[in-house]
């Protein structure tokens, strides 16, 4: 037998028992679920976008209406109490507006009319309470657009870890009614994984406004925070 058969015979023999022992290694079992838990919370803050729309012959004469409006805006909730770093502007748009007539040969022609400028502000509204005066204060000098509401939660963390209780707590109840319905016993947790879902309110929208109507009515209600996690048990 010459040096090359005799290297590949040491070779197979080394590598034998190694793969025999790897095929003996039995699978660990075990079983993945799923919970879902959930934890609801008053709003504590509500978060408001707030339009102004102003039109007029020159983009000047358009926007010079629409700074002195908005500005009227600021100032008046500002005085609710409302601090400088939780009022933002969210955009500036100016856009010509056209009117567009059929001409005999088929073809339109667009006649240049007016310019709109439209500023929104977003604001945070931390005392709940105000928020009906704010949007009819707000309406009364010179928004007309926007009033859309979203309610939150500044610091929603401690919520949050009550819904992650809540999903464990189904993920361990939903493996130990399988493992007994199979007959086997629950082990150990071999992985967690989680996902978590923010805070859904329902927004209010509010297109048109009516300046006579009494400060707007407004129901916060609950926000609602949802944790998923997935788990996978040893089983004995």
């Amino acid at each position: 037998m010459n040096r090359r058969m005799m290297a590949l015979g040491l070779a197979a023999a080394i590598a034998l028992p190694a793969a025999a022992s790897a095929a003996e290694t039995p699978i660990q079992p075990r079983i993945v679920v799923t919970g879902e838990g959930e934890a609801t919370v008053a709003p504590d803050m509500a978060l408001l976008s707030l339009s102004v729309m102003r039109e007029a012959k020159t983009a000047r004469e358009a926007l010079d209406a629409n700074n002195s409006a908005m500005a009227e805006v600021i100032e008046a909730i500002k005085r609710f109490g409302i601090a400088d770093r939780d009022l933002q502007t969210a955009g500036i748009q100016i856009m010509p507006r056209f009117n567009f007539t059929n001409k005999p040969d088929g073809t339109q022609q667009a006649e240049l009319v007016a310019y709109q400028v439209t500023n929104t502000l977003s604001v945070r509204v931390r005392d709940i309470v105000k928020t009906g005066e704010i949007l009819d204060k707000a309406v009364s000098l010179g928004v007309n657009q926007g009033g859309n509401i979203v309610f939150a939660n500044d610091d929603s963390s401690a919520v949050i870890t009550e819904a992650r209780r809540n999903a464990v707590a189904e993920a361990t109840d939903r493996a130990k009614t399988l493992a007994e319905a199979a007959g086997v016993q629950l082990g150990r947790v071999l992985e967690i994984s989680e996902q978590s879902f923010g805070a859904q309110p329902m927004p209010i929208e509010a297109r048109a406004f009516d300046k006579a109507a009494a400060a707007v009515p407004v129901q916060a209600g609950e926000n609602a925070y949802r944790v998923q996690v997935n788990m996978t048990f040893e089983l004995k």
